[in-house]
């Protein structure tokens, strides 16, 4: 599980497809192609939620849906999991907090910290700062960890 239960999602976003074989609810999804205009409905709205590098890559969102590739010919997706298949739409968190144990490992992030994005979108401490970016905030630690390795975060990507 990534994502406890107590959250507070004060601003969602629907407007992107994840194109991802599988992905995590919890990890922070960036832009990977972009839509024209609205693109509500727009193949080329794409996120993905694996990146290997987050230097140059724009947060589009915390996932708040986990993707899955399943034959849907055999299965149904297991909508109380809040799974959604592989080229679907995902609702992303844009602004509120949550309670997440994706944390790249080996940070201890304090209360107040700032919050950056890491590899495969997981939240670090760390500013991740390259040659095309300056280290994207995504928000604010409002915990330790706790024993289970979860946080609490405001997230706040505007």
């Amino acid at each position: 599980m990534a994502l406890k239960s107590d959250r507070v999602e004060a601003y969602t976003d629907i407007s992107f497809f994840c194109n991802d074989a599988s992905a995590e609810r919890g990890v922070i999804a960036v832009h990977s192609t972009g839509g024209s205009g609205v693109a509500m409905d727009d193949s080329g709205a794409v996120v993905t939620a694996t990146v290997a590098s987050p230097s140059g890559k724009i947060p589009a969102g915390l996932l708040l849906n986990d993707v899955v590739s399943l034959d849907l010919t055999r299965q149904h997706i297991n909508w109380h999991r809040d799974e959604v298949q592989t080229g679907s739409k995902v609702t992303l968190l844009r602004q509120g907090q949550v309670t997440t144990n994706m944390v790249v490992s080996g940070v201890a992030p304090t209360v107040g910290q700032d919050a950056y994005f890491g590899v495969n979108g997981k939240l670090t401490n760390v500013s991740t700062a390259g040659a095309t970016s300056s280290g994207v905030k995504v928000g604010r630690f409002l915990s330790v960890l706790d024993a289970d390795g979860y946080i609490k975060v405001d997230i706040n990507i505007t």
